[in-house]
């Protein structure tokens, strides 16, 4: 099922993230944020020249903090979708709220000279499915 919602990602909190507090650790919700943009990343169409795109912004918003074995959904959403670079949104759910959201702002860039680079139309199209 997750296939066909390239955007969710399940997480069950693992006993390596939590801290001294029982909570998960801060850094472990951006690591979690990343890999699920990794994953909803593999599905946006394949286009000829694709620049490379490097994190210019990171950002986490924590409303309550997760426990051992709890389970999370995390919802990745392009909140910015400008010329040359991606604001992505994700949230991290469980239950009936949202425990925390991080947000990653990416810069398309020219793989050889590192310079901004525009943003490939159908990457564009592709993410305007995926806006909050």
């Amino acid at each position: 099922m997750q296939d066909r919602q390239p955007e969710r990602m399940e997480l069950r909190v693992p006993y390596r993230d939590i801290d001294m507090h029982g909570r998960m650790r801060t850094a472990a919700y951006i690591d979690h944020a990343e890999e699920a943009l990794a994953r909803f990343w593999r599905f946006r169409p394949e286009v000829s020249n694709e620049p490379a795109y490097v994190v210019r912004k990171v950002s986490c918003t924590f409303y309550r903090g997760l426990k051992n074995e709890e389970v999370a959904d995390l919802v990745v959403r392009a909140a910015k979708i400008g010329g040359k670079s991606i604001g992505f949104n994700v949230a991290v759910q469980s239950g009936n709220g949202i425990a925390a959201e991080v947000e990653i702002l990416w810069t398309a860039v020219h793989s050889g000279s590192g310079e901004p680079a525009p943003l490939p139309e159908a990457t564009r199209d592709w993410l305007y499915s995926y806006v909050e």
